[in-house]
């Protein structure tokens, strides 16, 4: 009897401490998504394009938007939730006037619709905690994935490589790392090499 009293004792120490990990960890996804908030706290938190975009399914202007010709090295993240969504390792000039990437920098991040407005056919990209209109993905893109995911700027926060850490994305790092473009001099750098082989 008493050495079942202790076996249940440390069943139940076992399942509060489960459980309060559990909580922790969604407390820290919950800080970093910020998915539940109102529409009259998203209205306060983002520009009316901001909103436009990522509420109401809107697009915004080409080659008139912050970052389409944007070439610093670094990661996009959803302006609602942060979660991280496109790198700069995988952005590329496809003459639309809106970031283009050949991939999402986290696949689970994404999520596609099919999409009937404007008379015709296309897939929707929303991010998947915020549920944030993004954009469209089409299949014109350029090797390796052959996909152009065309992303309304204001829908997006960019974070500079060097500040990956501070902003609390420091395991992204690396990617930029084994790359060899951890900094705007090294991303120059690359650049001149390229133009000098030409």
């Amino acid at each position: 009897m008493y050495k079942i009293s202790i076996f249940l004792g440390v069943l139940l120490l076992g399942v509060i401490a489960f459980t309060l990990v559990s909580w922790e960890s969604q407390g820290t996804e919950e800080k970093k998504g910020e998915r539940h908030m109102s529409q009259e706290e998203l209205k306060k938190k983002l520009t009316p394009l901001q909103y436009h975009v990522t509420q109401e399914d809107g697009t915004e202007r080409p080659f008139a938007n912050e970052y389409w010709d944007n070439k610093h090295p670094g990661i996009y993240v959803d302006i609602v939730s942060g979660e991280p969504l496109f790198s700069s390792l995988d952005k590329y000039v496809s003459g639309t006037g809106w970031p283009s990437f050949t991939r999402p920098l986290i696949e689970k991040n994404i999520v596609e619709k099919e999409d009937r407005s404007l008379f015709s056919v296309r897939t929707e990209v929303r991010s998947k905690q915020a549920d944030s209109h993004l954009g469209h993905v089409f299949p014109d893109g350029p090797k390796p994935t052959g996909l152009r995911y065309c992303i309304n700027s204001a829908a997006l926060r960019f974070i500079p490589v060097e500040d990956l850490e501070k902003e609390g994305y420091g395991e992204l790092k690396k990617l930029f790392e084994e790359a060899g473009k951890t900094s705007p001099s090294s991303e120059k750098q690359q650049q001149k090499e390229e133009t000098m082989e030409k």
